[in-house]
């Protein structure tokens, strides 16, 4: 176990013996950390539970307390799965009592300087977010999905898996999987067609899901109508499914459509 001796470890801390901690670095109350995770220099790692292979650069802050004025020191955790990439100055904050105390990280995630993840948030695996992205509290981030720099993402949103987020895009409702958004305050622009083949989703559903934009946003139908339209005719594409399924569990605070007016261009974004 490498353990710089200027490290300060708290007792009750779990580490890995192939762990690293870098020197400076504060490993608090109720810690585990897996194999071969490294820890840089300065960084703080409380109240926190970390898989394998993960990276935390110098200066970033895991498992710390909730910016949240009814936080009462309860002991609530972060839990993070392996091989993320926790760059500098980033703050990941464990949870809240009112929240289910838990913020859950997936595996394969980078965050990159600067980004904000806040208590209660649940983010999936392989999402990039980029610099100084700020996450309220409660959000869930689905799975690969693109955060672009300096977006914000109002609490209780959910963001959909794939879906790419414009930089400084201002997200106050939830994100369908699969969109592109961008603007403040942000409107869906369409379909992220380049993470669907990145992906490797099939030709024959993205061409499904192209033409459920055109039915649910460009028809002049109803939603209720657009989606009953999806549903004829036997089971839709999965992906298009995805969609459906999103839309009818209906978050908070509702879900991003095209700006009002803007169908020639969602038209050659999809």
């Amino acid at each position: 176990m490498a353990i710089h001796p200027t490290a300060v470890v708290d007792p009750s801390a779990k580490i890995d013996p192939t762990a690293e901690i870098g020197p400076y670095a504060i490993i608090g109350p109720e810690t585990v950390i897996g194999a071969r995770t490294k820890v840089g220099a300065h960084t703080v790692v409380e109240y926190a539970t970390l898989g394998a292979d993960n990276i935390l650069h110098p200066g970033c802050f895991v498992g710390t307390p909730p910016q949240d004025l009814k936080y009462a020191d309860e002991k609530t955790r972060l839990v993070m799965g392996d091989k993320n990439v926790v760059r500098e100055c980033v703050t990941l904050n464990r949870g809240t009592a009112q929240g289910g105390g838990l913020t859950r990280i997936g595996s394969n995630c980078l965050f990159m300087a600067c980004s904000h993840v806040a208590h209660d948030c649940v983010v999936g695996n392989g999402v990039i977010i980029v610099n100084a992205v700020l996450l309220a509290g409660h959000v869930h981030i689905g799975d690969m999905a693109v955060l672009g720099g300096m977006c914000a993402i109002h609490q209780f949103t959910r963001i959909g898996r794939l879906a790419m987020l414009g930089g400084g895009s201002m997200n106050g409702q939830d994100v369908l999987p699969f969109a592109n958004t961008q603007g403040d305050r942000a409107t869906m622009r369409g379909i992220n067609m380049l993470g669907l083949k990145r992906a490797g989703v099939p030709p024959e559903s993205r061409t499904a899901l192209k033409n459920a934009y055109k039915t649910l946003f460009l028809s002049g139908l109803t939603q209720a109508d657009a989606l009953a339209q999806l549903k004829a005719g036997g089971k839709p594409d999965p992906i298009v499914q995805e969609w459906i399924d999103f839309i009818e569990s209906a978050g908070k605070r509702g879900y991003m459509r095209p700006a009002v007016g803007a169908t020639e261009l969602e038209e050659a974004a999809v």
